[in-house]
């Protein structure tokens, strides 16, 4: 799953590279996680664990702050996740997350973006099938050996440990991502945690590559995506 993990971090530098798509995304994430408890992540585990992946990704602490004091102050905000599956040209595939207070506006933008740029809606699952949803937790300061022993401590079924140049690249089920890196930290407090998230990961047989005007109208669907402020991640199976 190297390269896989390779393509990814590419398609996030090229998908999330305004800041303020970054903040939007975050605020988004940390309002919905004070809602869901109380508005404090001393005492909110799912918000601290948001705010912490904030911070990695250099938000603001004023944006932080912002999107908590909304819920103290009674926000009305509400928001719902949505998801779009698409094919395109060339063998592309496209899987794009949304959180959104309003689906017919989000469903008519992402839609619209797609039929510009010459790819199809699909049904749900229909581009799903050929990835693997997984969590991805990078590190460094510890050996694949290392790694693996701490998280058979753990009795965490990993899928794979793999190095990458001086960092250790670890993929798990999706629903392990916290306790992976739990089971790091426990057994080695000076590891330096880098890449945390819960993603898609296109099978190895469902990568393409993509020339002339099939890239470009992919690359120009990025783009497009990228303007739409409901969309949170964008994941999907073009070699970049």
């Amino acid at each position: 799953m190297g390269r896989a993990h390779e393509v990814r971090k590419a398609a996030m530098a090229k998908t999330a590279a305004a800041k303020t798509k970054v903040y939007s995304k975050y605020g988004k994430e940390i309002l919905i996680a004070a809602k869901s408890g109380v508005p404090d992540p001393d005492m909110n585990l799912n918000l601290r664990r948001v705010i912490e992946r904030a911070k990695k990704a250099q938000v603001p602490a004023d944006i932080i702050k912002r999107a908590i004091d909304k819920v103290k102050s009674g926000a009305s905000e509400d928001y719902s996740g949505a998801t779009y599956e698409a094919f395109g040209l060339g063998g592309a595939t496209i899987i794009v997350e949304c959180l959104t207070d309003n689906v017919n506006r989000t469903v008519s933008a992402v839609r619209s973006a797609f039929t510009k740029n010459q790819f199809k809606l699909g049904v749900a699952g229909s581009v799903s099938h050929n990835y693997d949803h997984v969590s991805i937790v990078s590190c460094k300061g510890i050996t694949e050996d290392q790694a693996l022993e701490a998280l058979l401590m753990a009795e965490i079924d990993v899928k794979s440990v793999e190095s990458e140049d001086d960092e250790i690249v670890i993929y798990g089920s999706d629903t392990d991502l916290y306790a992976i890196k739990g089971a790091l930290e426990e057994n080695y407090p000076d590891i330096q945690i880098g890449t945390e998230e819960i993603t898609y990961i296109p099978q190895d047989e469902a990568y393409v590559n993509l020339e002339g005007d099939d890239k470009m109208y992919f690359e120009r669907l990025l783009e497009m995506l990228d303007e739409i402020d409901d969309v949170q991640d964008v994941y999907h199976n073009v070699e970049l």
